[in-house]
């Protein structure tokens, strides 16, 4: 794992996945341009891509949750849109509606934002729990069904929800059965004192002008990114890392801080961000660490707390630390 980027290794050592390891360094050489930091976070979501997964990023305002994901778009040569969640946001304003056209008898679906690839939707919990909800078909079965049509959804269709971790005031908070779609929760910190100050120095360089659009992101060539994805779905898996596996989910299912532990879903995605994660090591198969690696951002939304657990300063990531550190690690 490259310490300082969080996109696996740089090695210029011949390489086993190709497309992986190239998707990678033109991560590491376009994006470095525009965001200073946050490679743990660009890596985890460029894994939601890669895995055809969605994310939840959790951060305060001003961190650059927005920048990270269009700039990924760019990268990817993926189409980009952007809904901000209101209180009186409704179904039609993101899935499209069917309207009537003016000089004729026929009716036209207008297609909503949720028709594109990238799809971030800002402060989700602060839409209507109706509105929530209409989300739920897209991000399962990458569809839209309007006036009992299936409109299918693009093929890199992905949804980027973020959240403000301490704003509880206007929120609706989002249910089990929502946060299990989500393959990764993701949480954005406030970068180093080093990393802030090159913020700082590359917009007084910018001149006010949009430094996004000054960077000039190269997208990858063409095939790569389908290249990327195909190598991570051919990790191997031996049989004592899918008991790994299951061991872990299964004990959030008894511990005694959890109210509810992971579902089955989890334990596929467990499984499936683990790849990504091997693949970043430019590994062909997976080894305990990658499934420690992934423990976190793939389950620490998928339990909930006890309401003592919580009193005693408990959250989802020391109780799954915790987990962690009680299952046997497999010594194959």
């Amino acid at each position: 794992m490259n310490e300082e980027t969080g996109l696996g290794s740089d090695a210029q050592a011949q390489t086993t996945l190709k497309a992986t390891q190239q998707l990678l360094a033109a991560a590491r050489a376009e994006l470095g341009r525009v965001i200073a930091g946050q490679g743990e976070v660009i890596g985890e979501v460029l894994v939601a891509v890669l895995t055809q997964g969605h994310a939840l990023l959790e951060g305060v305002p001003g961190i650059a949750k927005t920048l990270i994901v269009k700039s990924v778009g760019r990268l990817l040569g993926l189409g980009f849109q952007r809904v901000q969640g209101t209180p009186d946001l409704m179904p039609a304003d993101i899935l499209g509606t069917t309207i009537f056209r003016p000089g004729s008898d026929a009716f036209t679906f207008h297609t909503g934002p949720v028709f594109t690839d990238l799809l971030l939707v800002d402060e989700i919990n602060r839409m209507p729990p109706r509105t929530q909800s209409a989300l739920l078909e897209c991000m399962e079965e990458r569809q839209v069904t309007s006036d009992g049509v299936r409109r299918p959804l693009p093929a890199w269709f992905t949804v980027f929800a973020t959240e403000n971790p301490i704003d509880f005031e206007g929120t609706y908070p989002l249910p089990e059965a929502q946060l299990d779609r989500f393959l990764l929760k993701i949480k954005v910190s406030y970068p180093s004192p080093d990393e802030e100050r090159m913020m700082l120095e590359r917009h007084q360089a910018s001149g006010g002008t949009n430094l996004l659009e000054q960077a000039d992101i190269q997208p990858l060539a063409a095939g790569l990114l389908e290249g990327a994805r195909a190598e991570i779905r051919g990790i191997r898996v031996e049989a004592d890392l899918y008991g790994y596996i299951l061991d872990l989910v299964r004990r959030t299912r008894e511990w005694p801080m959890l109210a509810l532990g992971a579902s089955p879903r989890a334990a596929i995605c467990l499984l499936r961000v683990a790849q990504a994660f091997a693949a970043f090591e430019d590994r062909d198969y997976i080894i305990p660490d990658d499934v420690k690696r992934a423990v976190l951002p793939a389950l620490r939304h998928r339990i909930l707390l006890k309401p003592e657990a919580e009193l005693e300063g408990f959250d989802a990531d020391r109780v799954l630390t915790d987990v962690l550190a009680a299952v046997a690690v497999p010594r194959g």
